[in-house]
């Protein structure tokens, strides 16, 4: 498949007006450092160079008395308030690491994002899901978007704009407490936000396992095809986290990806296969010449045991390019094997703005359902219960 071409990426922009003046990360260096054509800058005269027009900002958990303990400890249950804000403004950076007594930390403790004083939350994802992390354990890798940073740097560059004011929460919904949750939000106070200005999104799903459907090996509507986000409003996607726990063996991808635009009946974009739509090629190496990857945009960085029963894959896509865009409705989907023939367990964020400070969000499964484990699968290469 061809890589769009350059002038595509101009899209980020116009992103809100955010990208370039505001620092959207993932717009290409020479996006944000040269002068658009006609406007009579000098050439040489990077965008950095320029007299900004924002107050830069953080709020953190640093120690309020002075000392060291520049973190926040937080019981079972506990919700701890990591960032609140009046606007105009935008987020810029995240940055968590955090100490627990539970090895499943990042599927228990939860992400929530609230803007523009809305009860209902626009980002509510398991920590580690919303930082790529998909399978609960800790690796390193960097992309446009997210990272993961030596050692257990959690790292978000997605511009998070609010008009009137912005609060995010940590909940802690193990039944251990963490010891000591370290927090730095960057972020700008702006005199105005363009009209345009999109409201960011993060929503976490799961499917644990995949219902296979073996009768017939045709898929023309996607039915039972598995969802990454449904929404309606106006927006656009920029792109989607997924962790993969093989229930059998053999590849577990040759899944198309379907898209939804504005109308429910049939996608609007359809692709090859799993492992075509994150960019990679030929089953990433097959069962034995598997080779973990992470660039800018797309990437594979997890690969464990791969076409086993028990493998695991984290993987993750950014539209960046060419964010897909709708006006009344978007649903993101994925076949689970070819015409969703395979049972394996998936766990996803899909990333995106509209113009609603919310949406109404399925309800997040339990912090012990988001756990990880193999599934019991009848047939061949099945996995034995859990």
């Amino acid at each position: 498949m061809p890589i769009p071409n350059a002038p595509r990426r101009s899209f980020l922009q116009r992103l809100g007006g955010l990208a370039g003046f505001y620092g959207l990360a993932g717009a290409p260096s020479t996006a944000l450092a040269q002068p658009r054509p006609g406007s009579g800058d000098p050439p040489f005269l990077s965008r950095y160079a320029r007299a900004q027009n924002y107050k830069s900002l953080k709020q953190s958990s640093f120690d309020r008395s002075g000392g060291n303990e520049d973190y926040w400890p937080m019981a079972a249950g506990a919700t701890q308030e990591l960032f609140n804000s009046n606007g105009p403004g935008v987020i810029t950076h995240i940055w968590f690491t955090i100490a627990a007594e539970s090895s499943n930390h990042l599927k228990e403790i939860v992400i929530r994002a609230y803007w523009d004083g809305n009860s209902k939350p626009s980002i509510e994802v398991p920590a580690g899901d919303f930082f790529g992390l998909n399978l609960g354990q800790y690796f390193v890798y960097q992309s446009a978007f997210l990272n993961c940073s030596s050692i257990k740097a959690l790292n978000s560059y997605f511009a998070m704009p609010f008009h009137k004011s912005a609060r995010l929460t940590a909940t802690n919904e193990s039944e251990h407490k963490v010891d000591a949750f370290y927090s730095n939000i960057d972020y700008q106070l702006v005199p105005s936000l363009p009209d345009d200005a999109l409201y960011f999104h993060a929503q976490y799903r799961q499917a644990t396992p995949n219902t296979a459907h073996t009768e017939s090996d045709k898929n023309p509507d996607g039915r039972h095809n598995y969802v990454y986000v449904e929404t309606r409003g106006r927006g656009h996607l920029m792109g989607v986290t997924l962790g993969v726990l093989q229930n059998t063996d053999h590849w577990m991808g040759e899944g198309d990806d379907m898209i939804f635009v504005d109308d429910e009946t049939k996608p609007a974009i359809t692709g090859t296969g799993s492992e075509d739509y994150f960019n990679g090629a030929w089953d990433f190496g097959g069962r034995d010449g598997a080779i973990p990857f992470a660039h800018l945009y797309n990437g594979a960085p997890l690969m464990i045991a791969p076409e086993r029963a028990g493998g695991r894959y984290c993987l993750y896509r950014w539209h960046a390019d060419n964010p897909v865009t709708f006006t009344r409705y978007l649903k993101h989907t994925m076949e689970h094997g070819h015409a969703d023939d395979r049972a394996d367990n998936f766990f996803s964020v899909a990333y995106w703005y509209q113009a609603e400070p919310y949406t109404n969000f399925p309800p997040l499964p339990p912090a012990r359902a988001r756990i990880p484990n193999l599934k019991a699968v009848p047939g061949p290469g099945g996995a034995q219960p859990a």
